[in-house]
């Protein structure tokens, strides 16, 4: 196949990518570079630099080549921002991704992989969640990823679509190539792994007395490689007469705060202190996604489920990237540019 990747120079996208490239497929990466790396592209794919607002670059690109189908990960991630910045959010998450799918249905292609999110949920009224759950997000980033859900249902009922929504909450771990570099970081065990990198000098943890084993929240973490290989799966799929998938993404396995500290020290040999400071208004106890339902349909199963081989795989990266990419952190484009 022939796929373009939206957001292919991310964390997520360019691992995506380059799974893509080992299962022997065609890749054009579509990113601003806003957040970003062109280091994170392998030289494999081609990368062009531009914004999924941009309608007139889309079609250029659409016209040049002749696309099997789309995976979308153009999109602004962090849920806290969001509740600062909500119309950003609405703007580049829903409104441009509409002006993509347009393009899509311009150009005939039928095929549409969406990197959703599990923030869908909300405060989830069971654990583990089910993809039939209530939606009710808590703030706009996930307000947003629901919009184009719903879009993505319309168009399907109406244009013929074929969409996959994965959803999923705590993408972690890299490759031997490929792996974290945000800036600032928000994630959990990059950020964790920065106390043995020597970039600070303890791991906060927010809130000690929730309804959990040890008082402190519980999360699923999905390694990258795995999370990947559902997005092809899906991609696949969409082509074999299903036209409508939506599935949760995790090992169905949850770890306490805790939990995650532990291993890292394990994994690091680093004894990684910690300073306990008050909960964060709207974190719930506890948060993880049943994925049976894309087990059983599409045969998906996580190789690394083991939290050590996660944490393994992202501590080897970054021994060999302590800077990341080794670029400066880059000017954030403005959204629509």
């Amino acid at each position: 196949m022939k796929v373009l990747v939206t957001g292919g120079a991310g964390y997520i996208g360019s691992i995506v990518t380059s799974e893509l490239l080992k299962a022997g497929n065609e890749v054009v990466v579509y990113d601003n570079l806003s957040t970003g790396n062109r280091a994170a592209v392998l030289p494999e794919a081609e990368l062009v630099v531009g914004d999924i607002a941009d309608r007139d670059r889309l079609d250029q690109l659409m016209s040049a080549h002749k696309f099997d189908g789309v995976m979308h990960f153009a999109a602004l991630i962090e849920a806290g921002e969001s509740m600062k910045v909500p119309t950003h959010f609405f703007r580049n998450n829903h409104s441009h991704t509409l002006t993509l799918l347009e393009a899509m249905l311009a150009h005939g292609i039928d095929r549409f992989v969406f990197s959703s999110t599990a923030a869908l949920y909300g405060n989830p009224e069971r654990t583990p969640i089910e993809e039939d759950d209530r939606l009710r997000p808590t703030n706009p980033y996930g307000e947003s990823k629901m919009l184009v859900e719903q879009t993505l249902n319309w168009l399907n009922q109406i244009h013929g679509l074929k969409y996959a929504c994965l959803r999923y909450f705590n993408a972690a771990g890299a490759t031997a190539q490929l792996g974290q570099d945000h800036h600032p970081e928000s994630h959990l065990i990059p950020l964790i792994l920065q106390v043995p990198l020597g970039k600070r000098k303890e791991i906060a943890i927010y809130g000690t007395d929730y309804d959990t084993p040890d008082g402190t929240c519980v999360r699923d973490y999905i390694h990258i490689v795995d999370l990947a290989s559902a997005h092809i799966l899906s991609l696949k799929a969409l082509g074999e007469k299903r036209s409508k998938l939506i599935y949760n993404l995790g090992t169905g396995t949850g770890f306490t705060v805790r939990q995650v500290i532990e291993v890292a020290r394990k994994v690091t040999g680093h004894p990684i202190p910690v300073v306990e400071t008050p909960r964060r208004p709207g974190d719930p106890a506890v948060l993880i996604a049943s994925s049976r339902k894309i087990q059983s349909e599409l045969g998906w199963k996580p190789k690394y489920p083991e939290l050590e081989a996660i944490i393994a795989s992202e501590w080897a990266w970054f021994e060999k990237h302590p800077q990341g990419y080794g670029t400066a952190v880059q000017k954030e484009v403005p959204v629509g540019v």
